[in-house]
């Protein structure tokens, strides 16, 4: 994966910390959805990071992310997802 595109991915799991109080805006927002918070607010990290990885493609590299570039991706969500976890435990 191109290292500037990694470094952006990287970057946006460590502003998790930051949102995480609107993630938890938004799934207590939402009555029904909220029933399991853990898996909601997860949902949630995981849309944006997704979007970032998507966009991040489209500006850095000028195209949409091979299959490849993809199963990088994951390969970062799945190396980091304890550490994502805990920034969304609630208090």
């Amino acid at each position: 994966m191109d290292k500037q595109l990694e470094g952006k991915i990287n970057q946006k799991i460590s502003e998790v910390a930051d949102k995480s109080d609107e993630i938890f805006k938004i799934v207590n927002s939402l009555d029904e959805l909220k029933s399991n918070p853990d898996s909601f607010g997860y949902g949630i990290v995981i849309g944006r990071l997704y979007n970032s990885f998507y966009y991040q493609c489209r500006r850095i590299l000028k195209r949409t992310p091979t299959n490849e570039e993809f199963e990088e991706f994951l390969e970062i969500l799945h190396k980091r997802q304890k550490e994502i976890l805990n920034l969304l435990k609630s208090d």
